[in-house]
């Protein structure tokens, strides 16, 4: 018999009472693993202590390899109308109400100037739903999202109730979104139980929300991870975290890798590699539009 077909053998029998696969009887995976299978939760059960440690080892590799896949782009993705990377810094883009689609502000400017010079009704640059005249009406929009079970919309109810001091409710929003797999959600419940306000503090938990927003590309949440795996003295850990964050173009961590270099915590050639792939990222956001639109709202916030 060939290594092939006993490894077939032994996967498609039962771990703990040796009973195989057939039409009456489905084997039924470790779901934490993945390397063994059972006839039934009974016998899952009696198996447990003589699998438990292999079972734990495995899911731990199988949740860093998770944990340290590079993303292919933040959390923010792409503006919905230019299709360029949107940057990682909140001030260059705005979320709408009405579609809770992030737009650059080089979109939102050029669509202005539009209806400006045809003296054409202010509408979103990306839905064309007309943009409210009062607070009233912007929440009536965002509550009709929010309704529809829209993550970013609830995440940003979330914040309005944390910013009114009401963190239980920004926490049943935030979960909420969070469950419907929104990055920013899982990084502001890490934050909710890191500092005890609307629950009960909780680190393995602050932990999981981190690593979760990490592996949906939220920079912040991966910087977060490497400074804890810093702190503990896992500078392997920590550098592989602040590396995928500099990649996405998050200046805090690359100026923490070049610290760590100062320190010999992180290789030349890692922080080379770094330094190349965080100038691209930043790269890839630019644009002329966006450079016009951003020179615009500088100039209009300091009026």
């Amino acid at each position: 018999m060939s290594v092939v077909e006993e490894s077939f053998d032994i996967t498609m029998c039962c771990a703990s009472c040796g009973i195989g696969q057939v039409d009456d009887i489905k084997l039924k995976k470790c779901t934490a693993c993945y390397l063994v299978r059972y006839c039934s939760v009974k016998c899952q059960k009696e198996h447990r202590p003589h699998h438990k440690r292999e079972c734990k080892k495995r899911a731990a590799e199988l949740r860093d390899k998770l944990l340290f896949k590079q993303p292919e782009s933040s959390d923010l993705g792409d503006c919905p109308i230019c299709f360029l990377p949107l940057a990682v810094d909140n001030d260059t883009s705005t979320i709408m109400a009405c579609c809770s689609k992030k737009i650059c502000n080089g979109c939102a400017y050029a669509n202005r100037e539009h209806e400006l010079e045809g003296k054409l009704e202010e509408r979103c640059p990306f839905c064309r739903y007309p943009v409210p005249d009062t607070e009233d009406e912007a929440l009536k929009n965002h509550m009709k999202r929010v309704e529809a079970n829209d993550p970013v919309a609830m995440c940003q109810m979330g914040w309005k109730f944390f910013i009114d001091g009401d963190y239980k409710r920004s926490f049943l929003y935030w979960t909420k979104a969070a469950r419907l797999g929104n990055a920013e959600s899982h990084y502001q419940l890490s934050r909710l139980y890191r500092e005890g306000e609307g629950v009960e503090k909780d680190k393995k938990k602050e932990l999981h929300h981190l690593e979760e927003a990490a592996i949906c590309g939220h920079p912040n949440s991966r910087h977060n991870l490497g400074c804890i795996e810093g702190s503990k003295g896992e500078y392997a850990r920590a550098t592989k975290h602040l590396i995928i964050a500099a990649k996405l173009g998050f200046d805090p961590s690359l100026e923490l890798l070049k610290e760590n270099y100062v320190n010999g915590h992180v290789s030349k050639e890692d922080l080379a590699g770094a330094l190349r792939a965080h100038q691209a990222a930043v790269d890839a956001t630019k644009s002329v539009q966006r450079e016009v639109g951003q020179a615009a709202r500088s100039m209009a916030l300091d009026k």
